[in-house]
C-alpha cells in the first residue's frame, strides 16, 4: 500500500491531537503515514522529505506544529504538493501557532484549519484527493450525509426536552 497522505508532526507529544486525523483517513480507507519531524530539530529531514514526498505517492501532506509552528510553511516551501497546516495549541491557546502557519509570504501557501482542527484537516486531504478518485468522492460525500443525518435526529430529539415556558 502506497500512502497518499503524509501527517507530519513537529513532536511525537502532537500525536493526540492527530490521532483524529489518522482515525478519519482510516476510516474512508485511504493510506497514509505518520512521522515526526522538526524544523529546527531535523531541518535536513524535513527538506528531504518534503522535496521526495510526491515521488514517494504522496498527495497531501498536513503538517502540524505548535508555538513557532515553522513546519508547515518549511515542507510547503520544499514541495508543490498542497500542505494543511494545524496550528496545535500550546502557549497562547496556539494562537502563536496558528498566526505562524497563516502568515505565511507569498508563493508559500499553507493551507490551514482551526487550532486542533485535525479532523478537518483529514476531511479536507480526503476532499483534495477526491477531486481525481470517485470512491473517495463517494466516501466523503457519505460522512457529510452523516454528519446531516446526526444533526437532523438532534433536533428531533430536542422536541422531546420539556421546559414550561418551552413552545414545540
Amino acid at each position: 500500500m502506497t500512502p497518499r497522505v503524509s501527517i507530519i508532526m513537529g513532536s511525537t507529544s502532537d500525536l493526540p491531537v492527530l490521532e483524529k486525523a489518522a482515525a478519519f483517513l482510516d476510516e474512508m480507507e485511504i493510506p497514509f503515514e505518520m512521522n515526526a519531524l522538526s524544523a529546527h530539530r531535523t531541518p535536513e529531514m524535513v527538506e528531504k522529505f518534503a522535496r521526495e514526498a510526491e515521488s514517494r505517492g504522496i498527495r497531501v501532506i498536513i503538517a502540524a506544529a505548535g508555538m513557532a509552528a515553522a513546519l508547515p510553511g518549511v515542507i510547503a516551501a520544499n514541495t508543490v504538493l498542497p500542505v494543511i497546516g494545524v496550528p496545535v495549541k500550546g502557549m497562547l491557546d496556539g494562537l502563536d501557532a496558528m498566526f505562524s502557519i497563516i502568515q505565511m509570504p507569498p508563493g508559500i501557501p499553507v493551507a490551514t484549519v482551526g487550532v486542533n482542527a485535525a479532523l478537518n484537516a483529514a476531511i479536507l486531504a480526503a476532499q483534495i484527493l477526491a477531486q481525481s478518485d470517485k470512491e473517495i468522492a463517494r466516501k466523503v460525500a457519505d460522512y457529510k450525509e452523516g454528519l446531516k443525518n446526526k444533526i437532523v435526529k438532534a433536533n428531533e430529539e430536542l422536541k422531546q426536552v420539556q421546559f414550561k415556558f418551552k413552545v414545540d
